[in-house]
Protein backbone atom coordinates (compact mmCIF):
# COMPACT_ATOMS: atom_id res chain seq x y z
CA UNK A 1 0.00 0.00 0.00
CA UNK A 2 1.44 3.24 -0.91
CA UNK A 3 1.95 6.37 1.28
CA UNK A 4 -0.98 8.19 0.33
CA UNK A 5 -3.03 5.29 0.81
CA UNK A 6 -2.40 5.47 4.16
CA UNK A 7 -2.48 8.96 4.50
CA UNK A 8 -6.11 8.67 3.38
CA UNK A 9 -7.02 5.88 5.53
CA UNK A 10 -5.92 7.43 8.94
CA UNK A 11 -7.48 10.76 7.39
CA UNK A 12 -10.90 8.54 7.25
CA UNK A 13 -10.23 7.39 10.76
CA UNK A 14 -8.97 10.49 12.26
CA UNK A 15 -12.48 12.72 11.04
CA UNK A 16 -14.47 9.40 12.49
CA UNK A 17 -13.31 9.89 15.88
CA UNK A 18 -14.10 13.86 15.42
CA UNK A 19 -17.03 13.01 14.49
CA UNK A 20 -17.92 10.94 17.10
CA UNK A 21 -15.79 12.93 19.75
CA UNK A 22 -18.61 15.98 18.40
CA UNK A 23 -21.43 13.64 19.10
CA UNK A 24 -20.62 12.88 22.77
CA UNK A 25 -19.68 16.68 23.38
CA UNK A 26 -23.02 18.18 21.67
CA UNK A 27 -25.31 16.76 23.78
CA UNK A 28 -23.77 18.75 27.20
CA UNK A 29 -23.42 21.65 25.33
CA UNK A 30 -27.03 21.74 23.97
CA UNK A 31 -27.80 21.61 27.67
CA UNK A 32 -25.21 24.28 28.97
CA UNK A 33 -26.77 27.04 26.03
CA UNK A 34 -30.53 25.73 26.95
CA UNK A 35 -30.04 25.63 30.09
CA UNK A 36 -27.61 28.05 31.26
CA UNK A 37 -26.68 30.10 28.70
CA UNK A 38 -29.79 30.98 27.62
CA UNK A 39 -31.75 32.36 31.05
CA UNK A 40 -28.39 33.93 31.64
CA UNK A 41 -28.99 36.33 28.75
CA UNK A 42 -32.64 36.39 29.30
CA UNK A 43 -32.23 37.69 32.69
CA UNK A 44 -29.38 40.05 32.19
CA UNK A 45 -31.97 41.79 29.44
CA UNK A 46 -34.66 41.52 31.64
CA UNK A 47 -32.45 43.27 34.32
CA UNK A 48 -32.48 46.73 32.39
CA UNK A 49 -36.35 46.66 31.74
CA UNK A 50 -39.21 46.72 34.40
CA UNK A 51 -40.69 43.41 33.45
CA UNK A 52 -43.60 42.22 35.53
CA UNK A 53 -43.74 38.92 33.84
CA UNK A 54 -46.82 39.78 31.94
CA UNK A 55 -45.83 42.76 29.98
CA UNK A 56 -43.84 43.03 27.21
CA UNK A 57 -40.26 42.99 28.38
CA UNK A 58 -38.46 44.92 24.96
CA UNK A 59 -41.10 47.82 25.89
CA UNK A 60 -40.10 48.76 29.22
CA UNK A 61 -36.64 49.16 28.99
CA UNK A 62 -34.91 51.53 31.61
CA UNK A 63 -31.62 50.76 31.33
CA UNK A 64 -29.41 50.36 34.85
CA UNK A 65 -32.00 52.12 36.60
CA UNK A 66 -32.73 48.53 38.41
CA UNK A 67 -29.13 48.52 39.51
CA UNK A 68 -28.89 52.11 40.41
CA UNK A 69 -33.04 51.71 42.48
CA UNK A 70 -30.53 48.41 44.18
CA UNK A 71 -27.90 50.42 45.72
CA UNK A 72 -29.87 52.97 47.33
CA UNK A 73 -31.97 50.36 48.83
CA UNK A 74 -31.65 50.43 52.32
CA UNK A 75 -33.45 46.70 52.75
CA UNK A 76 -31.05 45.16 50.45
CA UNK A 77 -28.21 46.00 52.28
CA UNK A 78 -29.86 45.06 55.57
CA UNK A 79 -31.25 41.23 54.11
CA UNK A 80 -27.31 41.23 52.51
CA UNK A 81 -25.96 41.48 55.62
CA UNK A 82 -28.33 38.95 57.76
CA UNK A 83 -27.49 36.31 54.78
CA UNK A 84 -23.65 37.44 55.73
CA UNK A 85 -24.18 36.99 59.52
CA UNK A 86 -25.83 33.32 58.73
CA UNK A 87 -22.03 32.41 57.38
CA UNK A 88 -20.95 32.28 60.75
CA UNK A 89 -22.12 28.96 60.93
CA UNK A 90 -19.64 28.23 58.02
CA UNK A 91 -16.64 28.15 60.48
CA UNK A 92 -18.28 26.39 63.22
CA UNK A 93 -19.63 23.44 61.36
CA UNK A 94 -15.91 22.83 59.80
CA UNK A 95 -14.49 23.34 63.09
CA UNK A 96 -17.07 20.76 64.38
CA UNK A 97 -16.49 18.66 61.10
CA UNK A 98 -13.04 18.39 61.87
CA UNK A 99 -13.15 17.61 65.61
CA UNK A 100 -15.67 14.70 65.36
CA UNK A 101 -14.26 13.34 61.68
CA UNK A 102 -10.85 12.55 63.73
CA UNK A 103 -13.06 10.93 66.57
CA UNK A 104 -14.21 9.02 63.60
CA UNK A 105 -10.73 8.35 62.03
CA UNK A 106 -10.51 5.31 63.90
CA UNK A 107 -11.22 1.29 64.20
CA UNK A 108 -13.49 1.31 66.88
CA UNK A 109 -16.90 -1.19 67.02
CA UNK A 110 -20.28 0.16 65.04
CA UNK A 111 -18.06 3.30 64.07
CA UNK A 112 -19.65 2.84 60.69
CA UNK A 113 -23.43 3.07 62.08
CA UNK A 114 -22.37 6.68 64.03
CA UNK A 115 -20.83 7.56 60.40
CA UNK A 116 -24.47 7.03 58.93
CA UNK A 117 -26.31 8.67 61.89
CA UNK A 118 -24.17 12.06 61.54
CA UNK A 119 -25.10 12.08 57.63
CA UNK A 120 -28.55 11.05 57.95
CA UNK A 121 -29.46 15.19 58.37
CA UNK A 122 -27.76 15.63 55.17
CA UNK A 123 -30.02 13.19 53.16
CA UNK A 124 -33.41 14.43 54.86
CA UNK A 125 -35.67 17.11 53.52
CA UNK A 126 -34.70 20.14 53.89
CA UNK A 127 -38.52 20.92 54.34
CA UNK A 128 -39.23 18.22 56.67
CA UNK A 129 -35.75 18.79 58.89
CA UNK A 130 -37.19 23.03 58.90
CA UNK A 131 -40.56 21.90 60.27
CA UNK A 132 -39.36 19.44 62.98
CA UNK A 133 -36.94 22.18 64.24
CA UNK A 134 -39.77 24.53 64.07
CA UNK A 135 -41.37 22.79 67.20
CA UNK A 136 -37.93 22.51 68.18
CA UNK A 137 -37.68 26.67 68.85
CA UNK A 138 -40.95 27.19 70.04
CA UNK A 139 -41.30 29.64 72.14
CA UNK A 140 -44.58 27.92 74.50
CA UNK A 141 -44.02 24.59 74.25
CA UNK A 142 -41.00 23.43 71.65
CA UNK A 143 -38.47 21.29 73.01
CA UNK A 144 -35.79 23.72 73.04
CA UNK A 145 -37.66 25.89 75.92
CA UNK A 146 -39.04 23.11 77.78
CA UNK A 147 -35.16 21.56 78.44
CA UNK A 148 -34.14 25.06 79.39
CA UNK A 149 -37.30 25.32 81.82
CA UNK A 150 -36.65 22.17 83.35
CA UNK A 151 -32.75 23.01 83.68
CA UNK A 152 -32.89 26.57 85.18
CA UNK A 153 -36.76 27.02 86.14
CA UNK A 154 -36.98 30.02 83.45
CA UNK A 155 -38.61 30.33 80.07
CA UNK A 156 -36.22 30.05 77.22
CA UNK A 157 -36.00 32.88 74.13
CA UNK A 158 -37.95 33.44 71.81
CA UNK A 159 -35.99 31.86 69.19
CA UNK A 160 -37.85 32.51 65.82
CA UNK A 161 -39.69 35.52 67.19
CA UNK A 162 -37.06 37.70 68.25
CA UNK A 163 -34.46 39.96 66.41
CA UNK A 164 -31.60 38.46 67.70
CA UNK A 165 -32.23 35.03 68.74
CA UNK A 166 -34.16 33.84 64.79
CA UNK A 167 -30.70 34.70 63.80
CA UNK A 168 -28.71 32.13 66.34
CA UNK A 169 -31.57 29.65 65.89
CA UNK A 170 -30.71 30.01 61.66
CA UNK A 171 -27.29 29.03 62.26
CA UNK A 172 -27.74 26.40 64.46
CA UNK A 173 -30.33 24.67 61.92
CA UNK A 174 -28.21 25.30 59.15
CA UNK A 175 -24.68 23.61 60.83
CA UNK A 176 -26.71 21.08 62.36
CA UNK A 177 -27.94 20.26 58.28
CA UNK A 178 -24.51 20.31 57.28
CA UNK A 179 -22.33 19.12 60.16
CA UNK A 180 -22.77 15.65 58.35
CA UNK A 181 -21.20 16.38 55.03
CA UNK A 182 -18.47 18.39 56.71
CA UNK A 183 -17.59 15.11 58.63
CA UNK A 184 -17.59 12.63 55.47
CA UNK A 185 -14.95 15.25 53.70
CA UNK A 186 -12.64 15.52 56.32
CA UNK A 187 -13.24 12.37 57.45
CA UNK A 188 -11.78 11.44 53.44
CA UNK A 189 -9.43 13.87 53.66
CA UNK A 190 -7.83 12.08 57.35
CA UNK A 191 -7.66 8.82 55.51
CA UNK A 192 -5.35 10.13 52.67
CA UNK A 193 -2.48 11.27 55.45
CA UNK A 194 0.27 8.69 55.20
CA UNK A 195 0.79 7.19 58.90
CA UNK A 196 4.33 7.78 58.37
CA UNK A 197 3.76 11.38 58.78
CA UNK A 198 2.60 10.79 61.93
CA UNK A 199 4.90 8.56 63.55
CA UNK A 200 8.01 10.30 61.84
CA UNK A 201 6.90 13.16 64.24
CA UNK A 202 6.05 11.09 67.29
CA UNK A 203 10.03 9.90 67.07
CA UNK A 204 10.59 13.72 66.51
CA UNK A 205 8.82 14.05 70.33
CA UNK A 206 5.47 15.40 69.06
CA UNK A 207 2.72 15.37 71.14
CA UNK A 208 -1.01 15.21 69.85
CA UNK A 209 -1.74 19.12 69.85
CA UNK A 210 1.38 19.28 67.49
CA UNK A 211 0.56 16.47 65.38
CA UNK A 212 -3.05 18.14 64.39
CA UNK A 213 -1.94 21.50 64.34
CA UNK A 214 1.50 20.82 62.16
CA UNK A 215 0.39 17.54 60.44
CA UNK A 216 -3.31 17.23 60.77
CA UNK A 217 -4.79 21.17 59.81
CA UNK A 218 -2.23 21.64 56.54
CA UNK A 219 -2.67 18.15 55.27
CA UNK A 220 -6.70 18.78 55.17
CA UNK A 221 -6.52 22.21 53.99
CA UNK A 222 -7.29 21.26 50.30
CA UNK A 223 -10.97 20.18 51.72
CA UNK A 224 -10.83 22.92 53.95
CA UNK A 225 -10.26 25.36 51.01
CA UNK A 226 -13.28 23.00 49.06
CA UNK A 227 -15.81 23.77 51.75
CA UNK A 228 -15.12 27.10 52.45
CA UNK A 229 -16.08 27.95 48.44
CA UNK A 230 -18.65 25.71 48.45
CA UNK A 231 -20.18 26.90 51.61
CA UNK A 232 -19.60 30.37 50.99
CA UNK A 233 -21.62 29.89 47.71
CA UNK A 234 -24.56 27.96 49.10
CA UNK A 235 -24.58 30.63 51.73
CA UNK A 236 -25.07 33.54 49.65
CA UNK A 237 -27.90 31.50 48.23
CA UNK A 238 -30.26 30.38 51.52
CA UNK A 239 -33.74 30.57 50.83
CA UNK A 240 -35.61 26.94 51.98
CA UNK A 241 -34.68 27.50 55.15
CA UNK A 242 -36.05 31.14 56.14
CA UNK A 243 -39.29 30.28 54.02
CA UNK A 244 -40.32 27.19 56.03
CA UNK A 245 -39.39 28.35 59.48
CA UNK A 246 -39.80 31.84 59.42
CA UNK A 247 -42.33 32.99 56.27
CA UNK A 248 -42.58 36.56 57.12
CA UNK A 249 -39.02 37.35 57.11
CA UNK A 250 -38.81 37.83 60.67
CA UNK A 251 -39.56 40.74 62.83
CA UNK A 252 -38.35 43.91 61.18
CA UNK A 253 -37.00 41.49 58.45
CA UNK A 254 -34.09 40.31 60.73
CA UNK A 255 -34.36 36.68 59.32
CA UNK A 256 -34.66 37.51 55.57
CA UNK A 257 -32.16 36.56 53.29
CA UNK A 258 -30.97 38.22 49.91
CA UNK A 259 -32.82 35.15 47.53
CA UNK A 260 -36.14 35.25 50.12
CA UNK A 261 -35.92 38.99 49.34
CA UNK A 262 -35.92 38.30 45.40
CA UNK A 263 -38.39 35.73 45.82
CA UNK A 264 -40.68 38.34 47.47
CA UNK A 265 -39.78 40.96 44.50
CA UNK A 266 -40.07 38.60 41.85
CA UNK A 267 -43.47 36.27 42.81
CA UNK A 268 -45.22 38.64 45.57
CA UNK A 269 -44.42 42.29 43.86
CA UNK A 270 -44.46 41.41 40.33
CA UNK A 271 -40.99 43.06 39.83
CA UNK A 272 -39.15 40.38 37.87
CA UNK A 273 -36.56 43.18 36.43
CA UNK A 274 -35.67 44.52 39.50
CA UNK A 275 -35.50 41.00 41.18
CA UNK A 276 -33.28 40.51 37.96
CA UNK A 277 -30.66 43.00 38.63
CA UNK A 278 -30.33 41.70 42.78
CA UNK A 279 -29.65 38.85 41.08
CA UNK A 280 -26.85 39.43 39.02
CA UNK A 281 -25.57 41.95 41.48
CA UNK A 282 -25.40 38.50 44.18
CA UNK A 283 -23.83 36.77 41.14
CA UNK A 284 -21.48 39.87 41.03
CA UNK A 285 -20.74 39.62 44.80
CA UNK A 286 -20.19 35.26 44.61
CA UNK A 287 -17.80 35.72 41.82
CA UNK A 288 -15.35 38.27 43.70
CA UNK A 289 -15.58 36.33 46.82
CA UNK A 290 -14.85 33.22 45.03
CA UNK A 291 -11.99 35.05 43.32
CA UNK A 292 -10.72 36.27 46.40
CA UNK A 293 -10.36 33.29 47.76
CA UNK A 294 -9.04 31.04 45.04
CA UNK A 295 -6.25 34.09 44.19
CA UNK A 296 -5.13 33.64 47.95
CA UNK A 297 -5.17 29.82 48.84
CA UNK A 298 -1.39 29.37 47.70
CA UNK A 299 -0.80 30.75 51.10
CA UNK A 300 -2.60 28.83 52.96
CA UNK A 301 -3.53 25.36 50.94
CA UNK A 302 -1.43 22.57 51.44
CA UNK A 303 -0.94 19.28 49.30
CA UNK A 304 0.57 15.94 50.19
CA UNK A 305 3.94 15.85 48.21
Amino acid sequence: MSNNGKRRRMSAAALEEHRWGLAFVLPPFVGFLAFMAFPIVFAFIASLTKWNGINNMLDNFIGLANYGKLLTDAKFWKVLGNTVIYMIGIPIGMILGLIIAVGMNRKIRGIKVLRTLYYIPVISSLVAVAILWMWVFNYDYGLLNSIIKALTGLHGPNWLGDEFWVKVSMIIFMVWKGLGTSIILYLSGLQGIPRDYYEAAKIDGATGWNLFRFITIPLVSPVTFYMLITGLIGGFQVFVEVLVMVPSGGLNNSAMTVVFYLYQKAFESRQMGYASAMAFLLAIIIFIITAINFKGQDRWVKTID
